[in-house]
C-alpha cells in the first residue's frame, strides 16, 4: 500500500529516470570544477563558498533525512507520515537538483554555444543577445526566491525561458528540460550586489560555461 503511494506521489510530479533515481538514492554535494574564487569578479568566493558547502549543502543534509523517514514510514506503511513528506522531499530535492545543474553550468573560461545550440537560440528567440534579455527579465521579475530557465520543450522540440518558484525543479514542474539556470535567491548574490538583482543578472551570462549548456542541449534533443 505504501509503496504505491510512494510511486504515484513520483508519478504525479512527472518525474523521468534522471529524478527517479535521484529521489531513491541517498544526494551528495557534488565537487566543483573550478575553485571558488575562479569567478570573481562576477560572483565573489565569499559568496560562492557560502552557497555552495552552506545553502546546497543544508538542502543534500535535509534531502537525505527525509528520503530517511519517508522509508521508514513505508516500512511501517504509515500513509500520513509518506504524504505529509512530499513537500520537504520536493524542496530539498529540488534544491539539490537545481544547484547541482547551477554548479555545472558556470565556468571562468571563454566559452560558446554550439551550432546547434546558437541555431536553436536564434529560431526561437530571434538572436542569442534575445534570449538573454528574455532570460534575465523572467529572472529578474520572480517574486521573492526562485529561478529563471532556459528549457527544452521534448514535447515540441523547441526551448523556452520561464521561472520556477522557490527550489521547484523545472522539468517535474514544467515538463521543459533544465539547460540553464539563474538561482535569484538573495544567498546567491545579496552579499556582492545587495538587493540589485538586476545587476547581478545581467552579470552571470560572463561565467555561463556554453559547452556544459550545449551537452545539456544535445543530450535533449535526442
Amino acid at each position: 500500500m505504501s509503496a504505491k503511494i510512494v510511486q504515484n506521489m513520483l508519478k504525479s510530479a512527472s518525474f523521468n529516470r534522471l529524478y527517479m533515481s535521484q529521489i531513491r538514492s541517498k544526494a551528495t554535494l557534488p565537487s566543483l570544477k573550478f575553485e571558488y574564487k575562479d569567478l570573481e569578479p562576477i560572483i565573489s568566493r565569499d559568496i560562492m563558498e557560502i552557497h555552495h558547502q552552506k545553502h546546497h549543502n543544508t538542502y543534500v543534509v535535509n534531502y537525505n533525512n527525509t528520503l530517511d523517514k519517508l522509508q521508514t514510514a513505508v516500512a511501517k506503511d504509515d500513509t500520513a507520515t509518506i504524504i505529509s513528506l512530499s513537500p520537504a522531499l520536493k524542496f530539498n530535492g529540488g534544491g539539490h537538483i537545481n544547484h547541482s545543474i547551477f554548479w555545472d553550468t558556470l565556468t571562468p573560461h571563454s566559452t560558446k554555444p554550439s551550432d546547434d545550440l546558437n541555431k536553436a537560440l536564434i529560431q526561437n528567440f530571434g538572436s542569442c543577445d534575445e534570449f538573454k534579455k528574455q532570460l534575465a527579465a523572467a529572472s529578474i521579475a520572480v517574486q521573492g526566491s526562485g529561478w529563471g530557465w532556459l528549457g527544452f520543450n521534448p514535447q515540441t522540440k523547441k526551448l523556452a525561458v520561464i521561472s520556477c518558484a522557490n527550489q521547484d525543479p523545472l522539468f517535474p514542474t514544467t515538463g521543459l528540460i533544465p539547460l540553464f539556470g539563474i538561482d535569484v535567491w538573495e544567498h546567491a548574490y545579496y552579499l556582492q550586489y545587495k538587493n540589485v538583482r538586476a545587476d547581478y543578472v545581467n552579470a552571470i551570462f560572463e561565467v555561463v560555461d556554453w559547452e556544459a549548456v550545449s551537452k545539456r542541449f544535445s543530450e535533449a534533443s535526442i
